[in-house]
């Protein structure tokens, strides 16, 4: 789910409303291309000053955190009494990470970065980049390597506020092995890499074989109608909750979390990424908050980094 502007549609129709959102996002996508050009010339710049990327070390073997953190749906429960101005602050003083969304539809800018860098101030807060569907939903991975090298100088901006980058695919994206190369083919080993799928036909061992030998993440998912799964194919897992039966509406219960922790705990990974995507209704920020205290008592993934 994209974040949220915070302005009201104030006495549109939901065709008027339709209307809009359709000339937004074209104009979106429009400015994608201008934007990636842009940071194409930026990339080659970066690479030419600085040939040798900086160490992008991360300190915790788990991060729980939602995707995205500007939603007017909770301003009455998660932000209530805050002023939206500081809404960011109070995030991050609860959480110490968080996938920004918005890049999906909206290419950063290198300015834009810099400022998400600079956020923080003195916390140890990571993002998770949505890398843009203009390489994930437009091209589909047809000929996009120098498009996703060069939304990797992100993570050089970023520096030790680089998390993953999440590379989502639409549902109409269903498995074929040449899809599956190009994919490998494409993504840079030296980035943390996590692909999200949204047909259960890429839940097969030759996907999972071919991320193992690549080392990159597969992004278990609790979403309808698809498999239930923990799969893990690198060191690392991620996972997405956005709720197994309706998409964003899910109020997990305890005994949900806690059979997901279990199945983290199981698996041995050295470090974990969970993301609650259930954003209405507010339940993401209460879900994430009794997870990490759930995670808290793992010994396995609190110790596998040291």
């Amino acid at each position: 789910m994209p974040l949220t502007s915070g302005h009201t549609s104030g006495n549109l129709t939901p065709e008027e409303r339709r209307e809009r959102r359709a000339l937004r996002r074209d104009k979106q996508r429009k400015d994608n291309i201008l934007r990636s050009a842009k940071m194409h010339i930026a990339r080659l710049k970066f690479e030419t000053e600085r040939r040798e990327r900086p160490p992008m070390s991360l300190k915790q073997t788990v991060y729980v955190g939602c995707s995205g953190w500007r939603y007017w749906k909770w301003r009455d429960s998660f932000y209530e009494g805050i002023p939206q101005a500081a809404w960011f602050g109070h995030y991050a003083g609860e959480f110490d990470t968080v996938e920004i969304n918005a890049s999906l539809y909206s290419w950063p800018t290198v300015a834009g970065v810099q400022a998400w860098r600079r956020q923080p101030g003195e916390r140890n807060f990571v993002y998770t980049v949505k890398v843009c569907e203009l390489i994930t939903h437009i091209k589909q991975f047809k000929g996009t390597k120098t498009l996703i090298r060069d939304f990797g100088i992100i993570a050089d901006i970023l520096g030790e506020r680089m998390g993953c980058f999440l590379f989502q695919l639409p549902p109409s994206y269903r498995y074929t092995k040449a899809r599956l190369a190009s994919i490998v083919e494409q993504l840079d080993p030296a980035r943390r890499n996590a692909v999200e799928f949204r047909h259960k036909s890429w839940w097969n061992e030759e996907v999972y074989s071919a991320f193992r030998n690549a080392g990159i993440i597969f992004c278990s998912c609790s979403g309808p109608r698809l498999p239930d799964e923990l799969i893990k194919t690198a060191d690392e897992v991620y996972l997405r909750l956005h709720g197994p039966v309706r998409w964003y509406r899910h109020d997990y219960s305890k005994q949900e979390l806690g059979s997901w922790a279990e199945r983290i705990k199981k698996s041995g990974a050295r470090r974990a990424w969970i993301y609650f995507n259930n954003d209405y209704g507010g339940h993401a920020p209460r879900n994430a908050r009794t997870f990490h205290r759930l995670l808290a008592k793992t010994r396995r993934i609190t110790k596998a980094a040291k």
